[in-house]
């Protein structure tokens, strides 16, 4: 369905044009119309399938621009969600012309009530910084006729159910309310009984909860095997971003300072990093200057960044749905994307539970071997030796050529070349902290978590049955620090 068949307003329908859409997603398709009849909706949706336009358009043709008022209200997990979804609603009311501001925590609350006071007609935040503005009597919540519950069960998962309920109080009982989220458990369907007029569900007609773009693998190691069997797969897989996960503010420090020592150009964060670092980061790898994000689960929630390859749960996480949360993130807009989850023996009934979920097998992946990876190396430093002899502009360095060739023979030199530079990354040690496995979910089937996958062990990140001399692939050399050099 085009946007234009929708019963928008010219204003809405510039600016969807101008941001260069055409064609509804399926989110959009099924909750724009009842979202402009008035009614509540409840959408089960993943990250990155177009919520913010399935609930923003209908939330913004009601905005009356007359009065200065909050006549809209999204409550987020998290303060990146949060400040994306404000951006792209200023996008689409770009035209119309809606005040759209953004409440969160680590901000100058006292720039936060000059905005509202300003006149927002449409206030974005977490729920906490909420809740903050409620109490100081700086946010006013009575003229509000439309209410949205974004992320709703990762807002479950951070503890913010009260909070959040807390907030709804305070709005009028007659206004509207879109609730979207990527899983239905039991607290959030009790929200939706709670707080809700006769809801419309819509759900994304789907075999499974995680796209299907998405090659998802598991690949069983101790702990203290883990970093080496990281760093070796990214060496051959050469994503051209990735998202890491970890399970705790220490193992992120760890694992990014560990793969910035192996001269991979990564950063880490968590909430222990100020507002301002946080969006430096977040700004630096969205640019393409961080080739690798290592983050906790709370602090990539809300991260949309386009064009995401591959993410590593280092760490396997403990709740189903945060395992979908953090897969949704690659494998966009019809992409392709790679998922690889390091288990331990002991972890094996965690896989199951998730698998369960998501209703798809993850096929085992053997871990590439350390001559594997090199030879990757060497297959791209030899690529990017080509490239530099393509370009030409070399004339000036021609007199330090011709006495190191009378020196030494051509082959000496090529291969001096090629071993500066190539890092062989188990030359830097790198300890990572033991963490201790998730408890055993279920001992009964432990034995029954050996040797799964489709036909056993050796696949390749794509599934497909490979040789040890398969595991050949690029690696783009920017990716390794004159540092490590």
């Amino acid at each position: 369905m085009k946007f234009n068949e929708l019963d928008l307003i010219p204003e809405l329908l510039k600016s969807v044009k101008g941001m260069g859409f055409e064609e509804t997603t399926p989110i959009q398709e099924q909750t724009i119309p009842l979202a402009l009849e008035g009614k509540d909706v409840i959408g089960q949706a993943q990250t990155g399938t177009g919520k913010t336009a399935a609930f923003g358009l209908p939330m913004l043709q009601k905005i009356d621009t007359s009065k200065h008022v909050v006549q809209g209200l999204v409550i987020a997990p998290t303060r990146e969600l949060a400040i994306q979804t404000q951006e792209e609603l200023f996008r689409l009311s770009k035209d119309k012309r809606v005040k759209v501001t953004c409440v969160y925590g680590g901000a100058d609350i006292r720039r936060q009530i000059k905005q509202i006071k300003g006149g927002a007609q449409i206030v974005v935040g977490t729920p906490g910084r909420m809740l903050d503005h409620i109490r100081r009597k700086t946010l006013r919540l009575d003229k509000v006729e439309t209410l949205v519950l974004d992320e709703a069960d990762e807002m479950l998962n951070m503890g913010f159910i009260e909070d959040i309920e807390s907030i709804i109080k305070e709005t009028p009982k007659e206004r509207q309310t879109l609730l979207f989220s990527a899983t239905m458990p039991d607290a959030i369907k009790r929200i939706g009984v709670r707080f809700m007029q006769d809801p419309e569900t819509v759900r994304i007609k789907t075999k499974t909860l995680s796209a299907a773009t998405i090659d998802q693998f598991y690949t069983k190691a101790r702990d203290n095997e883990k970093f080496d069997i990281l760093t070796r797969l990214i060496d051959v897989q050469n994503p051209k971003s990735a998202l890491i996960f970890g399970r705790t503010k220490k193992r992120v420090d760890e694992l990014s300072k560990g793969l910035e020592m192996r001269g991979y150009q990564a950063e880490g964060i968590h909430g222990d990093l100020s507002q301002s670092k946080r969006m430096s980061v977040l700004k630096d790898f969205k640019k393409g200057k961080i080739d690798i994000l290592v983050a906790t689960d709370v602090a990539a929630r809300g991260l949309d960044v386009t064009g995401l390859t591959h993410v590593y749960n280092y760490d396997i996480p403990q709740d189903p749905e945060s395992y979908v949360h953090r897969i949704g993130r690659t494998g966009r807009a019809g992409e392709e994307g790679v998922a690889v989850t390091f288990v331990t023996p002991q972890e094996m009934g965690y896989l199951r539970t998730i698998e369960k979920l998501t209703k798809q097998s993850m096929t085992t992946l053997r871990p590439p071997t350390n001559d594997e990876a090199l030879e990757s190396q060497l297959q791209s430093a030899m690529e990017e030796i080509q490239k530099t002899i393509d370009k030409n502009g070399l004339d000036k360095y021609e007199l330090a050529a011709e006495k190191l060739l009378s020196a030494y023979s051509a082959e000496d030199l090529a291969a001096a070349l090629v071993k500066a530079m190539v890092k062989d990354p188990t030359d830097v040690p790198v300890k990572i902290s033991p963490q201790r496995p998730l408890p055993n979910k279920d001992k009964r089937n432990r034995s029954r978590g050996k040797g799964r996958g489709k036909s056993g062990g050796n696949r390749n990140y794509k599934g497909k049955k490979r040789s040890n001399n398969d595991y050949k692939g690029k690696r783009q050399n920017n990716r390794r620090s004159k540092k490590a050099k």
